[in-house]
């Protein structure tokens, strides 16, 4: 039997639950070092990652980005971009401007499901919109919240309103800056 690769979704938040506050402002959400290392780790497992218009819009920057003099944990994750295979749904974005990366016009739950059935790493799923379109179609396996010690009032929620499973937490880390990972496994 072969293995199917997990689908994940990754968010920092604030710990009144948004990604981003009233204004799309999501500057309080910057990992420090330590964390950024941490993420880096778990971004070694996928070999894909999934976004949104809004969410590539942000992310395209590491594609530009100059490596130079800047530190080990941010080296690393532009060059962990870079080299995975890229997925952007919108029906408005005319083209993409990175390398591996393809456009598609909708999301479709059948070939996410052939893409987790084939794919030789984990897929990241980014941004909540994306993130739950995949949780209603119940494909996502694994949800890693980054809870940041600030509260912004409103914004873009991390998570929709209502989850179809249940989650059994995995993990929790904490780190020095107040933040708390909490890994879940979405059940049922």
């Amino acid at each position: 039997m072969t293995a199917v690769a997990k689908l994940v979704y990754s968010a920092i938040t604030s710990l009144d639950g948004y990604t981003a506050d009233e204004h799309g402002d999501f500057a309080w959400a910057a990992p420090d070092p330590e964390v950024f290392a941490f993420i880096n780790v778990l971004e070694r497992g996928f070999g894909t990652y999934l976004y949104g218009r809004r969410m590539y819009d942000t992310m395209v920057y590491w594609e530009t980005f100059d490596p130079d003099g800047k530190p080990s944990h941010v080296r690393d994750f532009a060059e962990l971009w870079r080299d995975a295979v890229k997925v952007v749904y919108s029906r408005t974005l005319a083209a993409v401007s990175s390398a591996g990366t393809r456009l598609e016009r909708a999301f479709v739950p059948g070939a996410v499901l052939g893409m987790k059935e084939t794919a030789g790493h984990d897929i990241s799923v980014g941004g909540p919109h994306l993130a739950g379109q995949a949780m209603a179609a119940g494909l996502v396996d694994e949800i890693h919240l980054f809870v940041t010690p600030v509260v912004v009032g409103g914004g873009t929620a991390a998570l929709p309103g209502r989850l179809p499973s249940s989650l059994e937490l995995l993990g929790v880390d904490r780190f020095e800056s107040g933040v708390v990972h909490l890994h879940y496994r979405i059940s049922g």
